[in-house]
């Protein structure tokens, strides 16, 4: 079974030795080669060739240096050991399940945005409503606890995270290394991308930028150019693990650009071989000598990344790439979903809620009361008290819980962390009465704009751009694993009004 473990860094064999996906003939393979394809690709070891690819091995390797840095091979490696393991794994749960009823299937359910319909798989983490999010069968605590973290930091990476998700193994200290060593030699942007960012108007959302810029990326699309070329179905979740590289390594870029061009002076940071990926964004966001923001930046890239497959962002990435979209067309539609003010955009309308509620009060210290007579205006004004409530979770976050902590280590005198713990006590029980409420408790958004607001990132609508860097690694590492193991193009039944109603009143 693909279950969760430790693996040493001897356990990982050496990379299997370079071949050339395969191809309609000679000249498709050579299109692959583009003045902006990585130099780090290594098809995998038994990729199938046809007719003249085969003989151009050689020539092709010499030309394009595609070769695997040995901490590419590592991760790249391990993954390639356990697709058997885990296609044998699902063929053995279709052949013995298959025909079993999953859950029930109502009509409220159709029209309530499919909410709680079991439809999908999605390995890499799942949701439950009163434990919260597991990451390969981690909680956040135990994700905390047991993955590595960078010498003098207090909190772990999402580079250890994605190793996690990808193998559902807990790293070492080593393979976390390896993955940032890989991510920092593959951060670069073509110049027409930079020059893209640049000229986009201060008045376009940060979150329209980032989609723009991220389609863009797709210009040097390694599954596309292969897809294009004859690749075998059977190895697609090769360069969709490449492309998936390529792109988590370009997004503090791309990120740091859009904020640096529209908040700040315009100029722009490199990457630091030697940091990490949390510490390099928060440098090239222009915070990186504060190693509290920089340890921030670990805790809300990693409780960020992944909430099962069902949200907006996750699902809209694996629905595109089903059709076989490449990685970046996928997490580009991922991210116009994340944009909206139903998901990624919450965490923003939380701290203006919040904002809005200490000016009308005319205090940035309000009293309980303050707060439970504001929460009750809002909600008898037809409004949603921001940060309240989720679709799944029928307690708190564990999510907000890691926020908190980090607060109560970190900022516990800061007045608008303050007000949020007064938040936490108030709001559960006003909702409660109001009864209109399933889940009375606080969700992640309500509180990552404060901390972010605390180290002087006040900029609220970069703030789902933050979001978008986490969510990529989640949805990237499934994304991967959707074409290992073949899943079909997503196509569910829909029906009209019309039709659920003779369906019914037939009986």
């Amino acid at each position: 079974m693909f279950s969760l473990r430790t693996t040493t860094s001897a356990a990982v064999r050496p990379v299997q030795p370079l071949s050339i996906p395969a191809a309609r003939d000679a000249s498709a393979i050579a299109s692959l080669m583009t003045p902006h394809t990585p130099q780090h690709y290594v098809a995998p070891a038994g990729a199938r060739m046809c007719g003249k690819a085969s003989k151009l091995i050689p020539a092709l390797a010499a030309l394009a240096r595609f070769k695997s840095t040995s901490s590419a091979s590592s991760l790249k490696q391990r993954v390639s050991e356990l697709i058997p393991e885990k296609a044998a794994e699902v063929k053995e749960v279709k052949q013995k399940y298959g025909d079993r009823v999953l859950g029930e299937n109502t009509v409220n359910m159709a029209y309530g945005g499919m909410r709680g319909i079991k439809g999908m798989v999605w390995d890499t983490s799942l949701l439950d409503a009163n434990e919260g999010i597991r990451f390969r069968g981690l909680s956040i605590p135990e994700v905390q606890q047991q993955l590595p973290k960078p010498k003098g930091a207090s909190e772990t990476t999402p580079e250890a995270l994605f190793w996690l998700l990808l193998t559902g193994e807990v790293p070492t200290a080593a393979q976390t290394q390896s993955i940032t060593d890989e991510l920092n030699s593959r951060a670069s942007l073509p110049q027409f991308v930079e020059e893209l960012i640049d000229r986009c108007p201060n008045t376009l959302h940060p979150m329209s930028q980032f989609s723009l810029a991220v389609n863009a990326l797709q210009h040097d699309s390694l599954f596309a150019k292969a897809y294009h070329a004859g690749i075998n179905r059977k190895d697609y979740w090769d360069p969709v693990y490449e492309d998936s590289l390529n792109l988590l390594a370009k997004l503090p870029l791309v990120a740091s650009r859009i904020y640096r061009n529209m908040f700040k002076d315009g100029k722009h940071g490199n990457i630091d071989a030697a940091a990490d990926y949390s510490q390099n964004f928060a440098s090239l966001l222009g915070y990186g000598e504060n190693t509290e923001f920089a340890d921030l930046m670990r805790l809300y890239l990693v409780i960020h990344s992944d909430h099962e497959g069902g949200n907006v962002s996750a699902h809209t990435t694996h629905l595109v790439g089903s059709a076989l979209s490449d990685p970046y067309l996928s997490f580009a539609a991922g991210l116009n979903g994340l944009a909206g003010p139903l998901h990624g955009l919450a965490n923003q309308e939380v701290l203006r809620w919040i904002l809005d509620m200490q000016e009308k009060i005319g205090t940035d210290t309000p009293t309980e009361e303050q707060i439970r007579d504001y929460c009750w205006a809002t909600l008898n004004s037809g409004r949603v008290v921001p940060g309240y409530g989720h679709a799944v979770l029928r307690k708190t976050d564990p999510r907000y819980m890691a926020q908190r902590e980090f607060a109560l280590k970190h900022l516990p005198e800061d007045k608008l962390f303050k007000t949020v713990s007064a938040l936490y006590k108030v709001v559960p029980a006003v909702l409660t009465e109001h009864g209109k409420t399933k889940n009375p408790w606080p969700n992640v958004d309500a509180h990552s704009g404060v901390l972010l607001r605390h180290y002087g990132l006040v900029e609220q609508d970069f703030y789902t751009v933050l979001f978008g860097v986490s969510r990529a690694f989640g949805v990237l590492s499934q994304l991967i694993w959707d074409r290992a193991l073949g899943f079909s193009i997503e196509r569910p039944k829909s029906l009209t009004t019309e039709a659920i109603r003779k369906m019914f009143e037939k009986q």
